[in-house]
């Protein structure tokens, strides 16, 4: 489904004033939304065995970013998250690290002792995550302490209810505070897609997060009923695809939520592959947010390795 986007030179301008920045994202092409799905359900056919099985796993794995995000998180708890990062398994030394473990500010100087002089990066949800329902000040305070306790990266929500109600300036300006803020620290910025409600919205929110300086853009927060699917991250995957050619500015890409099998791992692999090519097949432009895929993911390594599948003790319960 190919797409049509203003011509590099004009996107200098797009954000230069409300009506332009509107006049912008309503003039994106629309989304059919029969391709869309369709699309998205003909890839996710694609068989994957043997020895590109294995790789794809292992690049799945190095692209999770490990999450705890709930009030009765510990520090014993983030410790223990990160090790399993570092080493997610204990018994063979050549499964890749995580990218990330993902945490609350409060936990980041605790993640980030965890899983020192590795490769694992701390990211920390930021702006009053989930719902985002705060005074900019606050978040970005939110921001400055993550950053200041070690953050590498920072993962923002957008104000949904101002994107809905069309005040898209004040969502660009926001990121670009939050951008600001995070100083060296990566930013992701997260739509919550399943509260945008039309594949329109989330192709006008991509192109605002990545006008605004996003690193990453990101489908969902996890905490509600619709998050990451195979159609909206291929709406975005197109959505990054066509910003690189129009300003040769390359943006990542992170379903986060309900991705919780090996298989459905490795149907996002595809996704990313035959959309946005293989440049973003790499954790520094890919990542999955998620809790439970990490365990599936020893568990398939494993069962390709000797044949069999583990008991049920072979993977920690997080």
């Amino acid at each position: 489904m190919p797409t049509t986007a203003p011509t590099a030179p004009a996107l200098g301008d797009v954000t230069a004033s409300d009506s332009t920045l509107r006049r912008f994202l309503h003039g994106l092409p629309g989304v059919d939304a029969v391709g869309l799905e369709a699309r998205a359900a003909s890839l996710g056919t694609r068989s994957i065995k043997t020895t590109a099985k294995a790789y794809a796993i292992d690049l799945a794995i190095s692209m999770v970013d490990l999450t705890t995000l709930e009030g009765a998180d510990t520090p014993g708890k983030v410790r223990a998250l990160g090790a399993k990062a570092v080493r997610p398994d204990p018994t063979d030394r050549t499964s890749p690290s995580t990218a990330a473990v993902c945490v609350y500010p409060d936990m980041v100087a605790v993640a980030k002792e965890a899983v020192a002089g590795s490769s694992v990066k701390v990211a920390s949800v930021a702006t009053a995550f989930p719902a985002g329902r705060a005074a900019l000040d606050v978040k970005l305070a939110d921001v400055r302490d993550a950053v200041a306790a070690g953050a590498d990266e920072i993962d923002m929500v957008i104000d949904r209810g101002a994107f809905l109600a069309g005040k898209y300036m004040k969502v660009y300006d926001e990121i670009v505070a939050v951008k600001e803020a995070s100083g060296a620290a990566r930013l992701k910025v997260i739509f919550e897609t399943g509260e945008l409600s039309t594949y329109d919205n989330i192709r006008r929110a991509s192109w605002l997060g990545m006008l605004a300086g996003a690193d990453f853009i990101k489908t969902s927060t996890g905490k509600v009923a619709v998050n990451a699917t195979p159609a909206n991250t291929l709406l975005m995957l197109e959505a990054v695809r066509d910003f690189r050619a129009q300003t040769g500015v390359q943006v990542g890409v992170k379903p986060a939520g309900g991705i919780r099998t090996s298989k459905d791992a490795i149907k996002f692999l595809v996704l990313v592959n035959e959309t946005a090519g293989a440049d973003w097949l790499d954790n520094h432009w890919f990542r999955f947010g998620a809790s439970s895929l990490l365990n599936d993911l020893l568990m398939q390594r494993q069962k390709l390795a000797t044949g069999r599948y583990s008991g049920p003790d072979y993977v920690t319960v997080d």
